[in-house]
């Protein structure tokens, strides 16, 4: 694949998965009567065509951010999708429902609700939690970088363990099958093959660029960065906030060093050094994805092809736009 070829992503959803492209999204979700509701947005131009978006480092706090907040939207978009059928049935002994907007959808305020209490329910999680653990275990404040590597044993172990619990759940393994069909099909897109489910089902589950990976990266950088921190010297309870607010301030340094991190690697991948130190993240990529269905992979290719669509027509536009080459 060229590298002026845009770096393809995208996330799994209830029932559905979505691609993000150069210039939009889209996301496909299959509805309780096997149709697919098809849906697709702009990406915001001030960060993906800005400055920010060229400059490493940068780029990967902003991008990560607007990430989150479109896998918010679109997991939203497709729990009104998979609920349609109830609200369908509710609505046939009254008055006529409506079909669902996705524009609606997409601007409901809960959506701000929904991200702020998951971003406080993960620093408690995965960053106090961890902290408070590693203060108990080792309160000598000399102790700090053997704390710290305990700190960070823990959050993975709660990471991994998380990861594992909630991916006993049923209708998680679903999401986790539409996972694996996102994989696929991006991996058959590199590879140059014809998306059709037959021949992107042969392709690996495992993507070097998967967010799962980028979590792993995440627990090992904050490890080594954590340790540059001098040890806080006071009480317990003292030492355990100011712990936990110096954590919660490197977040955007920890983040755009580990998507850095992710860029360079899944460049490489040619590289055997590489691949090797890559092989963690690949294998904890097995925990959040499972083997997809015909049906699961036909959705992923359709929201993969609607954005490579969206891209080539953009293309084309700037080439015959742009001013003719001198003789």
């Amino acid at each position: 694949m060229s590298e002026k070829q845009p770096l393809y992503g995208g996330q799994a959803v209830i029932e559905g998965v979505m691609m993000r492209g150069k210039n939009a999204y889209a996301v496909a979700v299959r509805n309780p009567a096997g149709d697919i509701v098809l849906h697709t947005e702009p990406l915001n131009p001030h960060i993906y065509n800005s400055f920010i978006s060229k400059t490493p480092f940068l780029r990967g706090i902003t991008m990560l951010w607007d990430a989150l907040g479109i896998g918010m939207k679109c997991l939203m978009f497709s729990a009104e999708v998979a609920a349609e059928e109830e609200e369908e049935e509710d609505a046939s002994n009254s008055a006529e429902k409506e079909p669902i907007d996705p524009a609606d959808v997409f601007k409901q305020p809960a959506m701000v609700g929904a991200m702020v209490l998951s971003l406080a329910m993960s620093i408690a999680l995965f960053i106090a939690l961890p902290a408070f653990i590693a203060g108990l275990i080792i309160p000598d404040p000399d102790n700090h970088l053997l704390s710290n590597f305990i700190e960070g044993v823990v959050r993975l172990v709660l990471v991994i363990g998380y990861i594992w619990a909630i991916g006993r759940i049923p209708d998680i393994q679903r999401v986790f099958g539409y996972h694996g069909a996102e994989h696929k099909t991006i991996n058959a897109y590199e590879a140059g093959a014809d998306l059709t489910p037959e021949n992107v089902a042969e392709f690996p589950l495992e993507h070097p660029r998967c967010g799962t990976g980028f979590l792993l990266t995440v627990v090992i950088i904050a490890i080594l960065l954590f340790s540059l921190i001098p040890p806080f010297t006071f009480g317990f309870a003292v030492n355990l906030i100011l712990r936990v607010l110096s954590r919660i301030i490197l977040i955007p340094i920890v983040a755009g060093i580990s998507y850095e991190f992710l860029r360079f690697t899944a460049r490489y991948q040619s590289n055997s050094f590489v691949r090797a130190i890559t092989k963690p993240n690949l294998a904890l990529q097995r925990l959040t994805t499972r083997e997809p269905d015909h049906d699961m992979l036909t959705v992923a290719i359709l929201a993969f092809e609607k954005v490579r669509a969206i891209d080539l027509a953009r293309l084309a536009e700037t080439s015959a736009t742009a001013p003719a080459a001198a003789d």
